[in-house]
């Protein structure tokens, strides 16, 4: 016991042994933080599913089957031959309108909460097939009269109502389904009347209610896409390939528009098979949740090793100028306080908010280690002493969680004033000539 009050070698060895077995706990408190949100993660797949997933609107377009000619090589004749087969023209809106609401929902799922919505959307546009001559294909050989529209809908079970086309003032009703997969893998489709003899324009319009959570994303497949959604959520994220173009945010809701020309995206208003893919121009809301906890407790778990270090730092400092004695053991307290601090934090902000679950947290953290080492070092003055810094320590975490973009720049600073404050009061200690223990006066 001599040998561990004196020797301040072997103490610096037992304190860092200390400081590096805690962070196995901590290690195991990342994993519990991970656990928790991925059970938040599936508490929000059983609700969509039974609600509707994130939906994504693409098209609306025609198809127009036709038949062309091909080489194809026989290998029991060494010939070849000309095989018939039927491919599809796909053609875009010359001009796209979409005008819709948003109705988000709370939904609950034991202790945490699902954003759904239900929207209501109005699409218009028109057609124009005066440029299908580009393509070089017979008139004979295309399919006017099978022709059909296509809408994308990535979850049809959030469809509430029977969807109409109005297709040149003459009423289609939608099926469930699409007939070929070159754009699209999931959505509705309706037969339409084309003009196989005079190039002309077609109008159409149709109104949705559909169901989804979280996000409602769109593809500008207009040569000129107009979308405008409004919507009382207030705290949205507006996300993919385009952002709005003007956008109004407060504490009632949000309006935003976008306008994308066909000259944006990477492939055109006309094409034959499967050439070309929509998805990656789809742009959208994302109605986030104004407070993610369990990223919150994971960028503050970061910095225990700071909190553990710096504590241990200054409880030695202690014994070194006061000349007190603190047991390993009581290091071991302490920290393992410190590392329960996150189990607290994670719980708390399961059902509080998260800054008053950081703050019950670290004022009860503070008040227990303050109330045994009160015990232990029999010192009003080096409880407050601790009981400050451990404050300051949890005040400087909190900030650097608030300021996310600057959290670098802000925990760069900190930590080097933090060690310039352990220089100057570590300055004038002869560590050569240094006992834990105080000499006795002759």
């Amino acid at each position: 016991m001599n040998t561990l009050k004196n020797n301040i070698y072997i103490k610096l060895l037992i304190i860092i042994s200390i400081v590096l077995l805690l962070l196995i706990p901590t290690t195991m408190i990342k994993g519990l933080i991970h656990e928790r949100e991925n059970v938040q993660n599936d508490a929000i797949s059983e609700v969509s599913a039974k609600w509707g997933e994130n939906q994504t609107i693409s098209g609306p377009y025609i198809s127009i089957p036709y038949y062309k000619y091909v080489k194809e090589y026989s290998k029991k004749d060494s010939v070849e031959k000309l095989v018939l087969i039927k491919e599809n023209i796909h053609i875009l809106p010359s001009e796209l309108s979409i005008d819709g609401i948003i109705n988000p929902e709370s939904r609950y799922r034991g202790i945490y909460e699902i954003v759904v919505y239900n929207s209501v959307l109005h699409i218009k546009g028109t057609f124009n097939l005066s440029d299908m001559s580009e393509l070089d294909i017979a008139k004979e050989n295309i399919q006017f009269d099978k022709a059909y529209l296509s809408l994308g809908i990535s979850d049809l079970r959030g469809i509430e109502k029977q969807i109409n086309l109005s297709w040149n003032n003459q009423m289609y009703s939608f099926n469930p389904g699409v007939v070929s997969d070159d754009i699209i893998v999931s959505g509705i489709n309706a037969n339409i009347d084309l003009d196989s003899k005079d190039s002309m324009l077609y109008e159409f319009s149709l109104s949705i209610d559909l169901k989804g959570s979280q996000l409602l994303y769109f593809t500008p497949v207009g040569k000129v896409t107009d979308i405008r959604m409004a919507s009382s959520w207030s705290n949205p994220s507006f996300n993919g390939s385009f952002l709005p173009d003007t956008r109004e945010v407060s504490d009632t809701g949000f309006v935003a528009g976008w306008n994308v020309l066909h000259l944006n995206r990477n492939y055109p208003q006309m094409w034959t098979g499967s050439n070309y893919s929509v998805e990656s121009s789809s742009f959208g809301i994302d109605l986030l949740l104004p407070v993610d906890s369990y990223q919150k407790s994971y960028r503050s778990i970061r910095y225990a090793i700071l909190f553990i270090a710096f504590t241990f730092i200054t409880f030695f400092f202690i014994e070194v100028l006061n000349k007190v004695f603190i047991h390993p053991v009581q290091y071991v307290l302490v920290g393992i306080a410190l590392v329960v601090f996150y189990t607290l934090l994670l719980s708390i902000s399961e059902y509080l908010n998260y800054n008053v679950a950081f703050i019950i947290s670290a004022m009860a953290t503070i008040l227990l280690i303050a109330g045994y080492l009160k015990a232990i070092l029999k010192s009003n003055k080096l409880t407050l002493l601790i009981s400050a810094i451990l404050f300051i320590l949890y005040a400087f975490i909190f900030v650097i969680i608030q300021l996310q973009d600057f959290s670098l720049l802000i925990g760069s600073v900190g930590l080097f004033v933090i060690l310039g404050l352990i220089m100057f009061y570590s300055r004038k200690i002869d560590w050569y000539n240094l006992n834990l223990k105080e000499e006795k006066k002759e």
